[in-house]
């Protein structure tokens, strides 16, 4: 008698994840929206459901951002990382949330507006989805 292989595979066992993720990006294939938060300790598989999300999409943009302990005092440096991929769509946002974008990107002078650049990423990747989802 053979003993089971054994797998070094995060996701075994995830099932239900996997089947949400899989149901989210065939939502969005039909332009439905939808969200899963992952939040948890170190070791949760996250990172690896994260994986899976990318392999799961083929034919979307796909864009990521890291935190690092040194950006923790500059102020939407994750939203900038998040941003830069689809920054060639700037020119498509209306005057103020372009200007809240370059304020909070140190690009433009000016007092950040939290509320507008909230605002502008979303159109900045509703911009950028048009072109790819």
């Amino acid at each position: 008698m053979r003993a089971p292989a054994l797998t070094t595979d995060p996701l075994v066992g995830r099932h239900g994840l996997k089947q949400r993720v899989d149901e989210l990006t065939g939502a969005a294939r039909t332009g439905q929206g939808g969200a899963l938060v992952l939040e948890g300790e170190a070791g949760i598989v996250k990172s690896a459901l994260l994986e899976y999300a990318r392999n799961a999409a083929p034919g979307f943009r796909v864009v990521r951002t890291s935190g690092s302990e040194f950006e923790q005092e500059l102020p939407y440096s994750a939203l900038h990382q998040l941003c830069v991929p689809m920054l060639k769509h700037l020119d498509e946002l209306p005057d103020r949330h372009r200007d809240a974008l370059r304020v909070a990107f140190g690009l433009a002078e000016g007092t950040p507006d939290p509320f507008l650049i909230g605002l502008a990423a979303l159109g900045l990747v509703t911009a950028a989805a048009r072109e790819r989802p």
